[in-house]
């Protein structure tokens, strides 16, 4: 996932609070045309059994393989308008860092749209009873959500009383972008018990310079791959021999696909990146 993607959760937009909103609900609940504006939205529906529902989406929404197939009606800097009115929905589920722009002109112009807004690990789970709702799957939302539930509540237990160890998080090499306090990586490295040097910056995903990692002496670099191509632009730690993550050779790639979308796939992905950090602990 592109970083622009990641810091736009911070956009502010004009929408509609998709949680909770009872009369959006009462128009959309019998959904069978929907627009996903979000690879994490097209996995959602997937898994609660609407992934058939769905007649346009945007750019990497590529899990499960039928989403491939897919049509295209932009990306997350733009939404062809011409063709979302083509495919002609009765849903648009949108996520906020969709173009504000685009979503008001289609607001204005009479079409429903809901927003998904996983702020939280845990939140995943009440968006997956959602979209059930939302869909007339229920009872397979409200299952996937216990499931949910229950994986990251035996993940989180197996390792809350592991020492912590600190872990630098390469979120994006150019500009140098960590994370911090809310984001969503930084709750993952909390469920391993890893220690972020940078957790109280100001903002949560903050630009850094290399000098602040050598400083900060990390035990463990992550540089999460996206798309299964690590990144060519990033950062080349051999350079700095005194961190002991590069003394110790212990550097971990986790599959950004998997770990940096809200879906059911993060908690497998997040369960593999937990037992990585616990082998440098040892």
């Amino acid at each position: 996932m592109k970083i622009n993607t990641i810091i736009a959760v911070f956009l502010s937009l004009v929408s509609v609070n998709c949680f909770g909103n009872e009369s959006v609900k009462q128009q959309v609940n019998a959904a069978k045309r929907i627009i996903a504006l979000a690879p994490h939205i097209v996995e959602n529906l997937y898994a609660i059994g609407a992934g058939d529902l769905i007649v346009g989406t945007t750019e990497h929404a590529d899990y499960p393989e039928q989403a491939n197939s897919i049509p295209r009606i932009g990306n997350y800097a733009k939404l062809n308008i011409e063709q979302v009115l083509a495919v002609d929905p009765d849903l648009i589920i949108a996520w906020k860092s969709n173009p504000s722009d685009d979503l008001v002109r289609l607001q204005k112009l009479g079409l429903n749209i809901v927003y998904s807004q996983p702020e939280t690990l845990e939140s995943v789970a009440q968006e997956l009873r959602y979209f059930g709702e939302l869909t007339g799957n229920q009872a397979l939302g409200e299952q996937k959500a216990k499931e949910f539930l229950q994986q990251l509540t035996n993940i989180a237990d197996h390792y809350k009383d592991k020492a912590a160890i600190s872990v630098f998080y390469e979120l994006w090499p150019r500009p140098l972008t960590t994370v911090a306090k809310n984001a969503w990586p930084q709750q993952q490295l909390s469920v391993c018990r890893a220690s972020n040097p940078f957790f109280d910056s100001e903002t949560d995903y903050p630009q850094i310079n290399v000098e602040n990692v050598v400083l900060k002496a990390p035990q463990i670099i992550i540089q999460p791959s996206s798309y299964g191509v690590s990144s060519p632009d990033k950062v080349n730690w051999q350079q700095w021999p005194a961190i002991p993550a590069v003394k110790n050779n212990a550097f971990l790639h986790p599959d950004a696909d998997q770990l940096h979308r809200m879906t059911l796939r993060s908690l497998d992905e997040l369960s593999l990146l937990c037992q990585q950090i616990d082998q440098f602990r040892q």
